[in-house]
């Protein structure tokens, strides 16, 4: 079963995936359409939207790029693990630049 899920190597895998999360999206829109949603409802879903889309950046391009450049995430598993598991948690700091030793100090 892990094989099954391991990471995907093709590069016309990953272009379908993408066309079907695309296509995905559009089915959904025309779903939410046929609903006949008022003009406030349809703000509320495009805020939504976007607020989800900014997170799923920031799991992956903010924490990588920025927060710890040392681990490259594979998936939400691996950033839920990550983040359950930093090491320089204390204090709410995610990672502090002084040590362990260095902040017993102060």
């Amino acid at each position: 079963m892990a094989a099954f899920f391991s990471d995907l190597q093709s590069k016309r895998l990953i272009a379908l995936k993408g066309i079907l999360f695309l296509g995905l999206g559009f089915l959904c829109l025309g779903l939410l359409l046929s609903e006949g949603l008022s003009f406030r409802q349809w703000c509320l879903v495009v805020i939504a939207l976007w607020a989800f889309c900014r997170f799923y950046y920031f799991l992956f391009y903010v924490i990588e790029k920025y927060l710890d450049p040392t681990f490259k995430f594979s998936g939400l598993r691996s950033v839920i693990t990550y983040l359950m598991a930093l090491p320089g948690r204390k204090a709410g700091r995610l990672n502090s630049p002084i040590s362990n030793s260095e902040e017993e100090k102060q």
